[in-house]
């Protein structure tokens, strides 16, 4: 069983270190800063084996060079972003699997918020680190793919089982979910969520993970099949993938 440790940083992203216990081998995903890692490898007394990237934006490469240099540690991200993020060891793409100790993770390719996003599936603990392509309630802009991209790829984040934890690299819940209630203000499974969300964020509390079967009855870029979304946004008798693209402009706005 993975030790998961959350750690806030800057405004609102999480970086995570993930724990093997019979290895002892540790991975951090997408450390925007090294000194927190530190600080925690070296009071939990855990090595560091490598570094997970989902994506090249600095606020998750930007603690790779200091960790590297001073762990000795390998950095996994994906092959078509060698260029973007500097000291790559071990380039991945959709269906490779990297090894944490004994326990296994399979890469999936998300394009949509960038061109060459991945997330990483550790199928065996129920735990998806999804970088920023899923977040509770929501999904990533589209800075450098399309919404026919960004669709495809939550439709192979929709059909992972419904008890695997999404642990994704923002505390947005709260803004996501005012915008759920938006364009779904009569779900009822949204309206308590929400409740316990604010109650959680009044206490400085995270709201991450959350769980597919969660997003699949809340989040709005999971739900572009939901009649009375599409009447809200006016999109009645309109494809998925153009349904899901109204609601991105219309969060992109919100």
């Amino acid at each position: 069983m993975l030790t998961i440790i959350q750690i806030p940083v800057l405004i609102d992203n999480y970086i995570y270190l993930i724990h093997e216990p019979v290895s002892g081998e540790t991975a951090v995903v997408d450390p925007a800063l090294a000194q927190p890692v530190l600080d925690i490898l070296d009071k939990k007394g855990w090595r560091l084996a490598c570094i997970l990237n989902t994506h090249h934006h600095w606020d998750h490469v930007g603690g790779n060079p200091e960790l590297k240099q001073k762990t000795g540690c390998r950095i996994i991200a994906p092959q078509s972003d060698r260029d973007r993020i500097p000291g790559i060891d071990t380039g991945v793409g959709e269906g490779d699997v990297i090894m944490l100790g004994a326990c296994p993770a399979r890469v999936i390719a998300t394009p949509g918020h960038t061109s060459g996003h991945i997330v990483y599936h550790f199928a065996e603990d129920n735990a998806l680190f999804c970088g920023d392509t899923l977040f509770a309630m929501g999904c990533g802009r589209l800075f450098e793919g399309t919404a026919e991209q960004m669709w495809t790829s939550l439709q192979k984040l929709k059909a992972l089982p419904a008890s695997t934890r999404i642990y994704c690299t923002h505390e947005y819940t709260q803004t996501n979910g005012r915008f759920a209630l938006s364009v779904e203000p009569d779900n009822p499974q949204l309206q308590q969520r929400m409740e316990i969300v604010n109650q959680l964020r009044s206490k400085h509390l995270p709201t991450v993970p959350s769980t597919i079967e969660q997003e699949l009855a809340t989040n709005p870029f999971f739900r572009e099949n939901s009649l009375e979304l599409q009447a809200a946004i006016n999109m009645r008798n309109r494809t998925p993938i153009e349904v899901f693209a109204q609601i991105r402009r219309l969060k992109d706005k919100f």
